[in-house]
């Protein structure tokens, strides 16, 4: 392990939840595997690490990083905030964000003797395109997944999320090599570099060589 440094890094990991009723919920798959990997390589390293994460995400096992739970859309977006008015440098934003949520919360539980039932859903807010906005200084790596699109796509979609949020870097992957166990990732940035990782330790290893190439 590295002597510590003074050097703030939020990594986000993990799956987001709504709420249909008090019971059940809407959520998006993701293990948080990748999330914890780079969070425990970012603490070896010495960076202090702030690690937000939805719940059912796979934890880091390093100690010394501070880990905070959330559930829905916007108590991430309020643990966001609160973690980069703290002074954090950099944001890995691995958590994978529900885009869509239930217009109306309903309390209780809803019964089941219905034989359909129609929900309505609204658009969440964008949480990486508010990044820059709450700290415009800070270096953010964006993730970027699709499904079924070949590398131009793939750079086409990192494009988009470059001019959409400002972030320094994207990496941009797609479900269907994850869902075959074999994760492949084009890491992108805004100075030109490219790089291909396969294997969540190497997508890992080349999200902290760029946050060491420009924090350290």
């Amino acid at each position: 392990m590295k002597k510590k440094n003074s050097i703030k890094v939020v990594v986000t990991s993990g799956p987001t939840r709504a709420y249909i009723d008090s019971i059940r919920y809407i959520s998006n798959y993701s293990t948080g595997r990748l999330g914890s990997l780079t969070a425990d390589k970012l603490a070896r390293e010495g960076f202090k690490v702030s690690f937000i994460y939805g719940k059912g995400s796979l934890l880091p096992k390093s100690r010394g990083i501070k880990a905070v739970e959330v559930e829905t859309v916007a108590e991430f977006l309020k643990a966001l905030k609160k973690e980069l008015r703290s002074g954090a440098k950099a944001v890995v934003h691995a958590m994978a964000v529900l885009d869509y949520e239930p217009e109306k919360n309903i309390k209780g539980k809803v019964k089941s003797d219905k034989k359909f039932w129609i929900l309505k859903l609204k658009r969440t807010s964008k949480v990486i395109n508010e990044v820059k906005k709450i700290s415009p200084g800070v270096l953010l790596v964006g993730f970027k997944l699709e499904y079924g699109k070949g590398e131009a796509e793939l750079r086409k979609a990192a494009e988009e999320l470059f001019k959409k949020s400002g972030a320094d870097f994207v990496v941009a992957n797609d479900y269907g090599h994850i869902k075959k166990g074999n994760h492949k990732a084009l890491v992108l940035g805004t100075d030109g570099s490219r790089l291909s990782a396969s294997g969540k330790e190497n997508i890992a290893d080349a999200i902290l060589d760029r946050i060491k190439e420009r924090l350290c």
